[in-house]
This record gives C-alpha cells, structure tokens and sequence, in this order.
C-alpha cells in the first residue's frame, strides 16, 4: 500500500520505530514493514509510506488449494440410518462434502456431523453429488432407487451401494440405471459396533461394476475407495457372484446360528467359560441387527439356502451319531457286545457346498431299520 503525504516543513529523520511499526501497533512489529522515500519537490516535501503485504493471489497458494479441492468428493448418502451416520463421520474425517437424505427427519443429527440434510430428494439431486450411496436395507434397496430423481443429477453420478448381498443390487443398478452411470457394489465387512473403535484391519469388498472411459471417473472411483483405505481397511477386490457365495458360508451361517442361539434364552451364568462367552457375544452382536437384515441375507442371496438346507443335515447327522452311540451302550448292557455287522453308518462330516449327500448304503439302511 503506498501513500502521499505532503510536507511543507522541513522532515524528521525516521527512526528505528517508525521505520518498523504498524499503524495500530506502537511497538514494532516485523511482519509487516513500512519503508519511508522522501523528495523535496519545490519546497514541498513529498514522503512515500511502503507497506508490504502478502499477495491475495499467492501462486503457491493457489495450486495447494486446487489440490485439496480436486481430493474432496461430494458424496450424498440415501438411507441415513445408523449406518449411514457411521459412514459420514469417515467421510467427513477425511474431509468430504456430505449431503444426505431420508425418509425420517435426521437433520439435527446431520448437523452436529457438519452433513447438509435433505428432506426432498429432489433437492438432494440438484446438489450434483459425485457420488450417491445407498444405504438402505436390501428390501427397500429398489423402490428407493427407483424413487429418486435421477434425471437431475450429472449424467456421469457414481451409485454405490454397501449391502451384505452383492449380487441383488448388481442386477437392480443395472437394470435401472441409464448406462452412463457408474456403478461399484461394495461390502463393509464390518459395522457401527464391529468398527467403533477402528476400521484398520476390517475387510472391505468391492466390485468396479461399471465404471465409464475417462480418467476423470476411473480417478473418481479410486479417491472412493480410497476413503476406506486410509481407515486401514483390508481391501479385497471380489466379483459379486463370488462374494455371495463366500458370504453365505459365512455370515449366513454366523446370524442364523447367533438366532438360534437366541431362540434359547441363553444366560450368562457363574461359571461361563471363554467358549460360552463367545457364544453370548454372539448372540449380542446378531441380535443387535435387525431381522430385515437376517432376512435379506437369506432371501436375495441364492446359495443361502442351500447353507440352511446343509445346516438342517449337519444337525440330523450329529443327532443319528449321539443316537447311534448311545445304541451301542444299551447294547452292550443288554447282550455284554456289539455284532460287528449292526454296526451303523455315520456321516462324520458333510460334503464341501455344492457336493451332493452320498447315499446310504442298503446294509447302513438295514441296520438303520432294526
């Protein structure tokens, strides 16, 4: 900042404190310096006050602005239950701009998040979010995708979902999305009580569905899945068709044993044992979840029943060897032996999944019979 002061005196020598003092600060102060020119300019004198300061169009500031804003994302999550407030927060840590929409009124919530909600989702649209992420229940995972306007959004929108079944909401985003819009099914292995603490370790699956030509989109995907591994997730590239089939041996079989288990009103007693223990924690975490959720699993997952078919035989088998035992032992006290011909049959284990039963032998049924 330059000024012009005309002096008509003869002018004081600056000192040491002028030279170097702001002009609310008495005191010197170094960041900002005021240089003083003078020129006697016909008996006049003409005194020039420099100020430095700091660009307002700082190049270097400029680009490291531009590359903070080009790593964020605006990412709109559709179903913001206690799910999609889990996800926000990480979101939001690694600074992101979050919208989100629901059918309950979560805006209180949404604002001690720092997330903008949005009642219609036609307001949601017009944001022009880079990426919309569902997380709904699977039941409702199409009539919501189908509800929203997505005529409003930019042609190239990125549809994530974060479901427990993969290959269902492939085939719905297929099905219902205009082909230029990107696709990735996901699957946090984990949820709001399994990563409360940290998600470093946790398993986190994707499949790049449809993701369109260009650098700008595929680089749109991966700043995605990113998010989740700068959280420590454990990333696993997988096909929806594998997941499923891997996650019916697993987490079918974890929540259909957690329920049963429930069935039984277990307690906790003073003699539990680390085994029980974990049966109990069992139960607490897949009770925890809603039954929407169990039925999910089991109803948009093909193989699922298929485990629940093989559960029910791994169950009568384990009942024919303790029966089958126990046969013997009366046996033995009624006739001191057992013939070694009527001895049973017994499946030790079941075939690995998509293996049939073997067929029981004719003398393993006759001796089944008597």
């Amino acid at each position: 900042m330059l000024s012009f002061t005309p002096h008509l005196s003869k002018p004081t020598p600056p000192t040491p404190t002028t030279l170097w003092s702001h002009p609310t600060h008495p005191h010197p102060t170094y960041p900002t310096k005021r240089h003083h020119f003078s020129q006697l300019t016909n008996n006049r004198k003409l005194s020039i006050t420099a100020i430095d300061a700091a660009q307002p169009f700082d190049y270097e500031a400029i680009v490291s602005n531009q590359l903070f804003q080009s790593n964020k994302l605006k990412i709109a999550i559709v179903g913001f239950g206690n799910f999609g407030q889990f996800l926000a927060k990480a979101f939001k840590r690694q600074n992101h701009i979050v919208f989100a929409h629901s059918r309950t009124d979560y805006s209180h919530i949404a604002n001690s998040l720092g997330v903008s909600f949005f009642q219609d989702p036609n307001d949601l649209c017009e944001q022009h979010p880079d990426v919309i992420v569902l997380c709904t229940s699977i039941i409702s995972t199409e009539p919501v995708l189908r509800s929203l306007p997505i005529q409003r959004l930019r042609r190239n929108t990125l549809f994530v979902d974060v479901l427990s079944v993969k290959e269902f909401p492939k085939n719905i985003f297929l099905q219902v999305l205009p082909t230029h819009f990107d696709v990735l099914c996901t699957h946090p292995m984990f949820g709001p009580e399994s990563g409360k603490d940290s998600w470093k370790d946790l398993g986190f699956v994707f499949d790049k569905v449809r993701i369109g030509e260009g650098e700008s989109r595929k680089s749109r995907v991966d700043k995605f899945l990113d998010i989740f591994e700068k959280e420590g997730c454990r990333m696993v590239p997988m096909t929806c068709a594998e997941h499923d089939r891997y996650a019916a041996g697993s987490q079918f079989i974890t929540h259909t044993m957690g329920r049963v288990l429930e069935k039984l009103d277990l307690e906790t007693t003073p003699i539990n044992t680390k085994g029980y223990e974990t049966l109990l924690n069992l139960v607490e975490n897949t009770s925890s979840d809603s039954f929407d959720l169990y039925y999910g699993l089991f109803m948009y997952n093909k193989n699922a029943m298929e485990q629940l078919e093989r559960l029910d035989l791994a169950f009568e088998s384990l009942k024919k060897e303790l029966f089958g035992h126990l046969h013997e032992v009366l046996r033995r006290q009624l006739f001191g032996k057992v013939e070694e011909a009527g001895q049973r049959r017994v499946l030790s284990k079941l075939p690995k999944n998509g293996y049939a039963l073997p067929a029981p032998s004719s003398d393993a049924v006759k001796s089944q019979n008597n």
